[in-house]
């Protein structure tokens, strides 16, 4: 009897490798919640985003003005691309707008999260306050910093005109108003890598750096030989986030400098704008939407092999 009673508790007990009746029936309720929960926003996906995209793709092979129905001109917009010389100058203005972008953002916001991971006090307001700024509308700190950068007025020139500084034109000169952009874009959007970069600090094991002080390690040397080292996934991470974006520049180009002077700051989302809604040229402006899909897939990809040959 004792044998049965113990035999009939033991079969009761699930063995830990052996799935009970109920554990299938409970998976199921839960991938059947995951699906209702994750529905409304694949449809929202799917309709405002992957419908557009195939619209547009099916565009860029057509000659289209809004005003009468498309015709089909199969690679003619893509043709004429490899002879728009302004279409090759917005991708050279972007690419030096990435090369003195990108580089700025990594090495500000890792300065910024290095010097505010600590336990000091009021590190949670400064952490605050340097992030206020992205979450400022692009093209309200866009004009602000336009009436900052003025030449005759702007506050900017009137603090470097007191240290005896002659202050630029900004804004209204070509060899200054790139530069104008990536100083606004990188002020808007450098809390956000700051926030990326330290969380990664915070990962690193505290152990490495006690490690390094035995050995008589500096600061420097520690930043270079472990905290480096160990944020390199998380600067790929930064890097191609600052690299997508820098390519889609559009709002600080369009309510500061309208792609001048000389066309000096005209980027190719601008001049997809352009083309397509205020020349109706709906076609041709999908056929360049596309090839700089194309541009970013293939900046992006590379980006990602030269962080893992250095990884190697």
């Amino acid at each position: 009897m004792t044998q049965t009673l113990a035999g009939r508790s033991a079969a009761g007990r699930a063995s830990p490798g052996r799935a009970r009746p109920g554990d299938s029936l409970l998976s199921r309720h839960q991938a059947r919640a995951g699906a209702l929960f994750a529905a409304p926003p694949m449809v929202l996906f799917l309709v405002f985003t992957v419908l557009p995209v195939i619209g547009a793709l099916g565009l860029s092979f057509t000659s289209y003005d809004v005003l009468t129905p498309p015709t089909w001109a199969g690679l003619a917009n893509y043709a004429r691309l490899l002879k728009d010389a302004t279409f090759a100058l917005t991708l050279k203005n972007i690419l030096l707008y990435c090369a003195m972008f990108v580089p700025a953002m990594i090495a500000v916001s890792l300065l910024l999260a290095v010097a505010l991971n600590s336990r000091l006090p009021a590190m949670g307001v400064f952490r605050t306050v340097y992030y206020i700024p992205v979450v400022t509308s692009p093209v309200a700190a866009a004009t602000v910093w336009t009436w900052m950068l003025n030449s005759h007025y702007g506050p900017v020139n009137e603090i470097l005109g007191f240290l005896g500084i002659p202050g630029p034109a900004w804004v209204g000169d070509s060899s200054t108003a790139m530069l104008s952009i990536v100083l606004v874009t990188l002020w808007q959007g450098v809390g956000s890598n700051m926030l990326i970069y330290l969380a990664g600090l915070q990962n690193i094991p505290g152990h490495l750096y006690e490690a390094a002080a035995l050995d008589g390690a500096g600061r420097w040397a520690a930043f270079a030989h472990i905290t480096w080292p160990q944020l390199r996934t998380t600067t790929m991470f930064v890097t191609t986030l600052s690299l997508i974006g820098a390519f889609q520049l559009f709002d600080q180009a369009y309510v500061m400098t309208k792609g001048g002077p000389g066309n000096s700051t005209l980027t190719p989302v601008y001049q997809i704008y352009e083309t397509g809604f205020n020349r109706l040229h709906m076609g041709y402006a999908s056929a360049q939407a596309f090839t700089l899909f194309l541009v970013i897939v293939a900046v992006t990809v590379l980006n990602m092999r030269l962080n893992r040959s250095d990884e190697t």
